[in-house]
């Protein structure tokens, strides 16, 4: 199977969001502690499991999603798959923003973040970007 890489901005904006996503899951697989640093989370001395949720949910996830999405970035409905999961990834933040008193600038960064993700995989997807 060839393995084109992007030619226009149409290809290059999902993939480059999948290549971000993969990172994402390489960072949750390989040093969780760092992800749960980022996210401002710390698994209990009790519960040393915790850190397996970062390696399945979290990183499992986004390596999957990324993958698919960096070998068939020119799909559409790979593109919509991986900007729908981002978009509610930034509602979920927006809801956690409005709703459990979280308007701080790291959530706001994270927000503009996901938006962006789902930007870049969505507009293309749409024929917005052409």
């Amino acid at each position: 199977m060839p393995f084109p890489l992007p030619i226009d901005l149409a290809g290059w904006l999902p993939f480059a969001a999948a290549c971000l996503t993969l990172l994402f899951g390489l960072i949750a697989l390989f040093a969780p502690r760092i992800i749960f640093a980022v996210l401002r989370l710390q698994p209990r001395q009790s519960y040393p499991q915790a850190i397996g949720e970062a390696r399945s949910t979290l990183a499992g996830f986004w390596l999957g999603v990324g993958l698919v999405g960096i070998f068939l970035f020119d799909q559409p409905f790979v593109q919509f798959c991986l900007g729908a999961g981002w978009l509610m990834s930034a509602f979920g933040r927006l809801v956690s923003i409005l709703s459990d008193q979280g308007a701080n600038l790291a959530n706001w960064l994270f927000f503009l973040l996901m938006l962006a993700l789902a930007g870049a995989a969505l507009l293309p997807a749409f024929g917005l970007i052409g």
